[in-house]
């Protein structure tokens, strides 16, 4: 039996936390398809879909304070059952933009959505550590991140057959999802319960005091400040991936949809791979060896994509984007494998709220820069500078473990709170 297999047949909170995230990843992904092909119906689809982005990436950056605040406060299991009950009458929500075609009715609800999504996966991230055994925990974040990985995919094409069935189908089946996913979470159960011990002395602190404590831990631990770093320098380039794959598949190879699906489906098998090599690196690398590792993979993850960007058949292109992408895999699931031993609990859920947040605002800004910049450059040109952009976090996370700066954090135990509301 597989690590990944004893986890989901002996650890009944896990199993019921993945299942959780297994279905509303692919309901999310079916709202992502159905809300692109939508924006495409508008007067100025351009400019819709750029509002949309824009909208998600605000939204992002200001949910990240509140829910990390949020989920070092109260019970992080009923704060992610909130989020995905919010999240469920959101989607519902999109109906209305079916018969109301305005533009900013798309941009309000995307907001809405991606305001909310925080709180339940860093409440996910930030609860992992509490129901899993230090010997499940590598397991338990490897798979819950190429789970990630292959609802992208999956749930890219499904949405694309649900959108072929009708708006209403997609959205109602997002919103389903949600239910189903806060339905699982409601299942977990631990004698401690799901709240911060002491969590009841911080509502004595206003939540802007809270968040810049949490901010102050982020920036007096070298480890966390680090991995912070190298995911705002990763996502930098990284987001301008999501509008690259479109433009190498339509205008690079002349492929058409087939080309796009093609280097979507290579980049997804690379992240999977490099999840399964992640996985394998995790349990034999000492802490001095997966400091090493991180600038290597960022050095190969940078050189792939500036090669993809330059191949002059899709075929090679593919090859070296599944390098790149399987490089970035290895350094997600090494680098969480590392927040989640070493993170203490009570600031948790600030710092991978924050992370989330940064994080994706970079991507999504990433996305709206490339969309711009291809009015004036090339494919290949945008593709270089994004692998080049990506890879100087390398340089950065090799000086600050040279000069010593990047020491061990003291690992934690998880003590939380007996909630008899549990």
């Amino acid at each position: 039996m597989s690590a990944f297999t004893r986890l989901l047949r002996t650890n009944r909170n896990y199993r019921f936390t993945w299942s959780g995230q297994v279905v509303s990843e692919v309901g999310d992904h079916f709202n992502n398809i159905a809300v692109m092909s939508l924006a495409m119906e508008h007067r100025n689809p351009g400019l819709v879909v750029t509002g949309v982005f824009l909208a998600r990436a605000v939204a992002m950056l200001l949910a990240g304070p509140i829910a990390g605040v949020l989920l070092d406060r109260l019970n992080r299991k009923k704060v992610m059952i909130a989020s995905d009950l919010v999240r469920a009458v959101i989607a519902l929500g999109f109906i209305a933009a079916l018969t109301y075609k305005a533009d900013w009715l798309l941009f309000v609800l995307s907001a809405m959505l991606m305001f909310a999504s925080p709180f339940f996966t860093s409440g996910r991230a930030s609860i992992l550590p509490g129901i899993a055994t230090p010997e499940e925990l590598h397991s338990a974040n490897t798979m819950t991140q190429t789970t990630s990985w292959a609802s992208l995919t999956i749930g890219a094409f499904l949405g694309a057959v649900g959108v072929q069935a009708g708006y209403v189908v997609a959205f109602s089946f997002n919103a389903l999802s949600f239910v189903v996913s806060a339905l699982c979470i409601s299942q977990l159960r631990r004698p401690e319960g799901f709240r911060v011990v002491g969590a009841e002395h911080k509502h004595k602190t206003t939540g802007l005091a809270q968040y810049r404590e949490g901010l102050q831990y982020m920036r007096s631990t070298p480890l966390v400040a680090g991995v912070a770093m190298v995911s705002i320098g990763w996502a930098s380039g990284g987001g301008a991936a999501q509008i690259l794959f479109s433009l190498f598949g339509e205008k690079v190879f002349n492929a058409g949809p087939a080309g796009i699906g093609v280097i979507w489906g290579c980049a997804g098998v690379g992240l999977l791979i490099g999840g399964a090599t992640g996985y394998w690196l995790g349990k034999r690398l000492s802490f001095v060896q997966y400091k090493r590792t991180i600038a290597i993979v960022y050095v190969i993850h940078g050189g792939a994509y500036i090669l993809f960007s330059q191949m002059p058949t899709i075929g090679w292109a593919c090859v070296f984007i599944a390098l790149s992408r399987a490089a970035v895999a290895i350094s997600s699931v090494l680098n969480f494998s590392q927040l989640l031993r070493h993170v203490e609990d009570r600031f948790r859920g600030r710092v991978f709220a924050t992370m989330e947040s940064i994080t994706w605002s970079t991507m999504l800004l990433s996305m709206m820069a490339a969309g711009a910049a291809s009015i004036t450059f090339s494919p290949r040109t945008i593709g270089a500078w994004s692998g080049a952009i990506s890879s100087t976090t390398a340089i950065a996370w090799t000086w600050m473990n040279w000069r010593g700066h990047l020491p061990e954090p003291p690992l934690q135990e998880v003590k939380e709170e007996d909630d008899t509301a549990e």
